[in-house]
């Protein structure tokens, strides 16, 4: 037996009313469901979903950027200093080391917007960082302000940022590990040579020329 599907006959929208009268039609036509009396003027605000956090996004790194790559900084106090990238900690910003002992660049953070990657890159596979240098360990304590009082106005003076000596023993252990790195490469002496020179360009060199 074949099925054979049956329509529902669709509901009218309107109807045919009989007027009294002489001149008036004698009918009309007239809507069964009678439209709204309001409009809005304005759209219904919608909810949107949620947007995420910076510290949720997701981390991306250069393919041309490896632990042990050097990079040449091109922002900051120390640009033009050729450094040692140590890995990327978990805001996304490369930790890095000159070392401190070859061209005074300590331990630091920076994007990686402002590096070039290198094609010369060490061996610190060995190299033992301490687990304590993350993001937590390059922030600064920030001091509440005092209420300012009469005759304190030119009294109290700006605390200039000094280095603690927990950074300051850090910063020699990372030291040791990056130049005994360095002293077991085949080239050594080129690649001391190398991170103690800085970067900068003369007339007729171009950037987007150049192969690092």
């Amino acid at each position: 037996m074949e099925f054979i599907a049956t329509k529902k006959p669709a509901k009218p929208l309107t109807a045919v009313k009989p007027i009294g009268g002489e001149k008036n039609g004698e009918k009309r036509v007239v809507l069964l469901k009678k439209r709204r009396n309001y409009y809005p003027t304005q759209d219904k605000i919608r909810k949107r979903p949620a947007k995420k956090c910076f510290k949720q996004h997701k981390r991306s790194l250069r393919s041309s950027i490896k632990p042990g790559t050097i990079l040449i900084l091109l922002a900051g106090p120390h640009k033009g200093k050729r450094v040692v990238f140590l890995k990327q900690l978990h805001s996304g910003l490369l930790l890095i080391t000159g070392p401190f002992k070859i061209n005074a660049c300590p331990l630091r953070r920076i994007s990686q917007r402002y590096v070039i990657g290198t094609q010369t890159r060490i061996d610190i596979s060995k190299a033992k960082i301490p687990d304590t240098i993350n993001d937590s360990y390059f922030r600064r304590e920030r001091k509440k302000r005092a209420k300012k009082e009469e005759g304190d106005i030119f009294s109290t003076k700006k605390e200039s940022y000094k280095v603690n000596d927990q950074r300051k023993a850090d910063q020699k252990i990372v030291d040791k590990e990056i130049i005994g790195a360095i002293k077991s490469h085949p080239e050594r002496k080129l690649l001391f040579g190398y991170l103690a020179s800085m970067f900068g360009l003369r007339s007729s060199q171009y950037p987007h020329r150049m192969k690092f």
